[in-house]
């Protein structure tokens, strides 16, 4: 569209005579003086088809405008926009809060997450729920991992604290350290340590019996002040299928009872005399193996020393 055109038509040496004379010229009463006709017309403006055409571009941006406004008051009634949020979106000083369910299709990253003092936080995923912790790198140095089948943690150390701040459990590279008062296992199994394990005191629960078996392997119990076993209301047995060994390198071993027993041991030939009485004493080999021999008026030990060849 072109723009508009002015016609301006510039003075003859006759019209500017004629209007010095105009200028110049007092009529009297009654004096009639005609004055010239204009010669020239001048058009100012948009005529014809530019205009019609001016017109439609101007109806078409004003209905152009009013869909736009149509569209954005619907998407703010859509989505809830108010001057403090979006929908359960609020904004506040303290940074977002959010109310009811909401579901991410991407990571999230935020500094904190806690839910209203009234209510629990949920974190819910078809798949897993990964928690990670990045340093200023944007390397992870902390990883939590919740799976449909098992639960992953991935960090130098994992510790558990009571409301107090105690550490209840603590998990490293090197060691693992329990900080109750009393760990319980309560399976029908017991425990299974592939390892040493280092504790002051092994208990069973009050009328159940307490059992420290390896399978396949020895089992070894070693304190450098002492080690002591007690059973104040049954026994203590000790099964092998090989070999017990009882050895002290600088004192000795005592047996502190009413009645020892020993119902296996080898026996010596019985001799015609006491045989009635049923008597038997101790012997030993020179290598500590013992047997009964038949108790005599004197010892008779030497006459079944053979079972110790």
């Amino acid at each position: 569209m072109k723009g508009n055109t002015v016609a301006v038509c510039s003075p003859g040496p006759q019209e500017v005579q004629q209007m010095v004379r105009e200028q110049y010229t007092t009529t009297t009463e009654g004096t009639h003086i005609q004055r010239p006709e204009n010669q020239c017309v001048y058009k100012i403006g948009i005529y014809g088809w530019r205009k019609r055409c001016l017109y439609l571009f101007v109806l078409l941006l004003l209905i152009i405008l009013l869909v736009n406004f149509g569209l954005t008051i619907w998407i703010l009634k859509v989505m809830w926009f108010s001057p403090t949020g979006m929908g359960h979106l609020r904004v506040t000083k303290d940074g977002l809060r959010l109310e009811g369910e909401s579901e991410f299709l991407f990571p999230l990253y935020a500094k904190e997450i806690h839910s209203r003092v009234d209510s629990s936080l949920l974190l819910q995923s078809t798949q897993n729920v990964t928690v990670n912790a990045r340093n200023s790198e944007g390397e992870v140095t902390g990883r939590l991992k919740v799976g449909p089948k098992m639960v992953e943690v991935q960090s130098q150390q994992f510790q558990i604290n009571s409301k107090d701040g105690k550490p209840l459990f603590t998990v490293d590279e090197k060691e693992v350290v329990v900080g109750t008062d009393k760990l319980r296992v309560t399976g029908p199994e017991g425990a299974l340590f592939e390892h040493s394990v280092e504790t002051p005191l092994v208990r069973a629960d009050p009328f159940q019996d307490l059992r420290l078996e390896s399978p396949t392997r020895s089992l070894s119990m070693d304190a450098p002040k002492g080690v002591h076993i007690k059973a104040h209301a049954g026994k203590i047995e000790a099964l092998s299928q090989m070999d017990i060994i009882f050895q002290s390198s600088d004192g000795m071993l005592v047996l502190d009872a009413e009645t020892v027993c020993l119902p296996k041991l080898v026996q010596g030939t019985r001799g015609a005399a006491g045989s009635s009485q049923r008597l038997y004493e101790i012997c030993v080999c020179p290598d500590g193996k013992l047997y009964l021999s038949v108790a005599g008026a004197g010892t008779t030990c030497h006459e079944n020393s053979h079972i110790c060849l």
